[in-house]
């Protein structure tokens, strides 16, 4: 039954069914195939939310918007791009590192495409990079938003799974430097092999003033990932209160500081902010009332003593679970790989030894990739509009971005645990 609830909210969302209401008909199905009490069913969901920890989701969602807005995003490009302005491949590693940038801000992928790839691209194109290859780095890159804290998806993560948040958040930073470090390599070796990247003339490169003016300029925004990380890491403020701190700094910085943060556009940002955790709300008290019924029904241990009967080595069950991971990540979005499957298989995991912490960090890398390959790939989709090209010429550079990059950081973290687990051990977080 678990196995059919499953693949009717995979076919649900194949044929466009929106994810909050494909929710909705899976548990409308599992109540009525399992007879389960409604009333006493939507007192549990309602409880679940009862968590301080949700505070945090909408006012990440509203900073990301308000950062967009505000101007913050072209300051950090701007700045980025001084430093590596004649690397090869420089511009392209500037936008890698912006998303890093903007993702240990925002908390969110999306936010990175629409603000770095609005900046990014067309400046890509003009110094040779092929449109299909920039959108799908960009697809890669601002992934970065979901391993570097803070993270909306290990937010939701440690709410589903009762795991402490700030150390989830730590456990995505070794798998995110590595992600950085891999994009940067990879797009290094492609420069020159298989484009050519046209540099600027010296007589076009800035003044040293204006170099100045611009890392002047950055500043503001750059301080803003150590206020954030700073507060949470250094036991001044919780995640929910590192939050509320980021939209506070995000309007002060884009009002009175760049000045980019109109009326107009503050009203626009707490729109579309209430929209998207609207619809993530709806998709989580849908996903925690599934949740209790396969619980109650005892799937997950089912399935993890169904799969240790067949396999018994660890190493082979957490292959088996990172490709189930990308396989659903690549036909579900990332919401629903991190609220269902995720902890649909963390007894599995649990009974091979693995940290669930540990655990969190695989999920993480798991939507990275799946966030990024077809047939559903919402970022790569989202990058391909910033980018104005077909999904058909950024299919192939995404595949090898997901082979060359996606997978070895996904098998470095599932199987050296220190990758994940030194820093927050390092920090006193777990």
């Amino acid at each position: 039954m678990a196995a059919l609830a499953i693949l009717l909210l995979i076919f649900l969302m194949a044929i466009g069914v929106p994810v909050a209401w494909s929710f909705a008909a899976v548990l409308a199905y599992l109540v009525y195939v399992f007879d389960v009490n409604v009333t006493t069913l939507l007192l549990q969901g309602f409880r679940s939310l009862d968590h301080i920890i949700l505070l945090a989701l909408p006012l990440f969602v509203l900073a990301g918007y308000l950062m967009k807005s505000g101007g913050i995003a072209r300051r950090l490009v701007d700045f980025i791009e001084i430093l590596v302005r004649r690397q090869r491949g420089g511009l392209a590693s500037s936008m890698v590192l912006a998303s890093a940038i903007f993702g240990a801000i925002s908390g969110t992928a999306s936010g990175a495409v629409a603000s770095i790839g609005t900046i990014m691209i067309g400046p890509l194109a003009d110094r040779g990079y092929p449109r299909g290859y920039s959108s799908a780095l960009l697809g890669m890159s601002s992934l970065l938003g979901i391993l570097i804290p803070p993270s909306i998806t290990m937010i939701l993560f440690g709410v589903v799974t009762r795991q402490s948040i700030t150390a989830l958040f730590a456990a995505t930073i070794g798998p995110a430097l590595l992600l950085i470090l891999g994009l940067i390599l990879f797009n290094r070796f492609c420069v020159g092999r298989y484009f050519q990247e046209g540099y600027v003339d010296a007589d076009q490169a800035p003044a040293e003033k204006s170099r100045l003016s611009v890392i002047k300029s950055a500043l503001p925004a750059l301080s803003l990932p150590f206020l954030i990380l700073g507060g949470i890491y250094g036991g001044i403020c919780t995640p929910t209160e590192a939050a509320a701190i980021a939209v506070v700094a995000a309007i002060i910085v884009g009002v009175f500081i760049y000045k980019d943060l109109t009326l107009s556009r503050l009203k626009e940002s707490v729109i579309s902010s209430a929209e998207t955790t609207g619809t993530i709300m709806l998709i989580l008290l849908f996903s925690f009332m599934i949740g209790r019924i396969l619980t109650a029904e005892r799937v997950p241990q089912e399935l993890t003593e169904w799969i240790t009967t067949l396999v018994q080595n660890p190493m082979l069950i957490l292959l088996m679970v990172n490709a189930f991971l990308i396989i659903t990540g690549m036909i579900m979005d990332d919401l629903s790989v991190t609220v269902v499957i995720a902890p649909l298989l963390m007894p599995l995991v649990m009974s091979a030894g693995v940290d669930p912490i540990h655990y969190g960090a695989i999920v993480a890398c798991s939507v990275v990739i799946g966030a990024n390959s077809p047939p559903v790939a919402p970022i790569l989709y989202m990058a391909c509009r910033i980018g104005q090209v077909s999904i058909h010429h950024a299919v192939m550079p995404a595949v090898w971005l997901i082979l060359w990059v996606g997978m070895p950081v996904m098998l470095v973290t599932t199987f050296v645990p220190a990758v994940s687990l030194a820093i927050p051990r390092l920090l006193g977080v777990m």
